[in-house]
């Protein structure tokens, strides 16, 4: 059968104008199944705990499940790999983070470029690290470690949990923003460098605060600083180490990413209930006792903390000339 032209017009501008306001109508009923947030980092540690209180959270809003699948291995890498491979479709959820921004400028060739290949959904928390050192450490402050690091160059021992991670790219920025020179020693993960501070086998280390809150409480660890822009409620009287070295920030920082060209009402939809569940009391309460603070905001907010982040770690590594093992 042959339509007449007119016809055959107006029925494709029918067609033309129904597939988006379908497309819209499904996005609204999102979500109708499981949804997975993979995590790159295995269970138990603060990215895994706040990816669970955050799927608790969105399974009460949104009523379906929100499961947290851990993916391990590749500094991230392989976990993103996998959310960027999936169907945009909002089921398959991606915490990311600072790891994200700073593997896009140390690993030379992915797979994936993670600005291009996510989409930002919303920003979810910020973690300090501590710049920390030995008790039997002659320096108690941020400016009395200056000093003595300058007059003793290179004989100080700054350990980390391996090239490229938060807490070596913290003590690169620090060397860098002050002209210290410390030698950087790498572990095969923060339990071991941790240990070794402990020990006196390295005398400073830029940790997270939740793995070392409990040794500097205890004295094992002299606490000389925060490295995030404000100070912590969980050591409220430990100043930043930007008091002492004006315009220094670095941070560990997650937020939900989805696979890039997601429906924006399906972003809108998660970023309106994720920052919901920020503002709740219960969840500020969990935040605080693993010493960080909600992000939340837009999900553009959100894009342009990882663009800036992305620029930022990517000055200090060529600086440095940090390579992968």
């Amino acid at each position: 059968m042959r339509l007449p032209r007119r016809r055959f017009l107006h029925l494709a501008a029918s067609a033309a104008a129904f597939l988006p306001l379908s497309r819209t109508a499904w996005a609204l009923d999102y979500p109708t199944r499981p949804v997975r947030i993979i995590v790159g980092f295995t269970a138990g540690g603060a990215f895994d705990i706040v990816a669970r209180l955050v799927g608790q959270r969105l399974s009460e809003q949104l009523h379906q499940p929100f499961i947290v699948e851990n993916r391990p291995g590749g500094s991230t890498n392989i976990a993103t790999d996998a959310v960027i491979r999936a169907p945009a479709d909002g089921y398959t959820l991606l915490l990311g983070g600072a790891t994200n921004a700073i593997n896009a400028t140390f690993y030379e060739k992915l797979n994936f470029n993670f600005i291009r290949d996510t989409a930002p959904v919303a920003g979810v928390a910020r973690f300090p690290n501590v710049m920390e050192v030995n008790p039997s450490f002659p320096a108690k402050t941020v400016p009395e470690f200056i000093a003595y690091a300058t007059a003793n160059p290179g004989k100080i021992n700054m350990g980390s949990s391996g090239n490229g991670t938060t807490q070596h790219l913290a003590g690169e920025l620090f060397k860098m923003m002050t002209g210290v020179n410390l030698v950087h020693v790498p572990y095969r993960g923060a339990p071991q460098a941790l240990m070794d501070l402990i020990g006196g086998q390295v005398q400073v280390s830029f940790d997270p605060l939740p793995a070392s809150i409990e040794y500097i409480k205890s004295g094992k660890l002299r606490a000389l600083a925060l490295t995030t822009a404000t100070r912590s409620q969980a050591l409220p009287d430990l100043p930043t180490v930007g008091e002492f070295v004006p315009g220094y920030e670095a941070s560990a920082w997650n937020g939900i990413c989805a696979p890039a060209k997601t429906p924006v009402e399906i972003i809108e939809k998660l970023n309106k209930a994720i920052n919901a569940g920020l503002a709740d009391p219960k969840m500020k309460a969990h935040f605080a006792d693993l010493g960080a603070t909600a992000l939340a905001g837009s999900a553009a907010d959100f894009g342009q903390l990882i663009a800036d982040e992305t620029g930022k770690w990517a000055k200090v590594i060529r600086t440095a000339n940090i390579k992968p093992d």
